[in-house]
């Protein structure tokens, strides 16, 4: 009895198991036929919807649309006011460059003339500096001259006035005429020229007038003698020469109307 009730068990376990596998496999063949009934006709294959549920899905549609139609007009004018920024900005820094421009330009055309007007005082300064440097050893080289020009004077008075009477003073008197030669020969080194001015016309730049002698052997004005010799140190003047100048000689005629009345009285 027992093996009878556990076969009848197994009996029945197996076809349930056979009823479970039949209802396995025509699920499947929906499932098929489902799918290939969709890729024939795939409207089919869409689930239907309600008019309410298309109204809000139309509604929707408008105002994705004219929500993309407002973000394409804004995009569109985004980029032209940017650019007008820009644009302006640009302009801007080209003003603002122009003015650093024009600046620096004044600055450059300033120091420009200030450099100019430095270099011309530096040129002043420089040939003034020079004339006075040269002006100044002229001046010192005429006073240490002028004070020589005494001892040249009384060398020459001597070899005017001494008359040598034996040898002996003849060995001094040529003796100190060689330093007179020397002394010379140095002042002519250092640009001393002495003056000649018999025969010369008075001039007062160069000559000192200190006797008018009445003369027919001279024009008027002219120097007869120099008494003291005048020297010069280039051009200019170290001591001025001491003349005698002629001077216009008396009427004759005058002087024998005179003898005359002497010779009546």
């Amino acid at each position: 009895m027992i093996d009878e009730a556990k076969q009848s068990d197994n009996t029945s376990q197996q076809t349930n198991e056979e009823s479970t596998t039949v209802l396995e496999d025509n699920h499947e063949a929906e499932a098929v036929a489902v799918a290939s009934d969709s890729d024939v006709n795939p409207e089919a294959a869409q689930p239907t919807e309600s008019p309410a549920a298309e109204a809000s899905e139309s509604g929707l549609n408008d105002q994705e649309a004219q929500t993309d139609v407002a973000a394409t007009a804004t995009t569109d004018e985004s980029p032209t006011e940017d650019d007008a920024k820009i644009l302006e900005t640009i302009k801007q820094e080209n003003q603002a460059l122009k003015a650093q421009l024009e600046e620096r330009t004044q600055q450059c055309d300033s120091f420009k003339s200030q450099y100019i007007r430095i270099a011309a005082d530096f040129e002043n300064f420089r040939k003034r500096s020079t004339k006075e440097k040269e002006d100044l050893e002229h001046q010192v080289k005429g006073n240490t001259i002028t004070e020589l020009l005494s001892v040249v004077d009384n060398f020459e008075r001597a070899r005017t006035q001494i008359k040598p009477q034996n040898d002996g003073e003849m060995s001094i008197h040529k003796s100190y005429q060689g330093v007179y030669k020397q002394l010379v020969d140095s002042l002519k080194r250092l640009g001393v020229a002495a003056m000649r001015p018999e025969g010369q016309e008075f001039d007062p730049n160069l000559h000192e007038a200190v006797m008018r002698e009445p003369t027919d052997d001279y024009p008027e004005g002219v120097v007869i003698e120099q008494l003291m010799r005048g020297y010069l140190l280039g051009e200019r003047v170290l001591r001025h020469a001491m003349v005698k100048v002629a001077a216009a000689a008396e009427p004759q005629e005058t002087s024998e109307g005179q003898k005359s009345a002497e010779a009546e009285n």
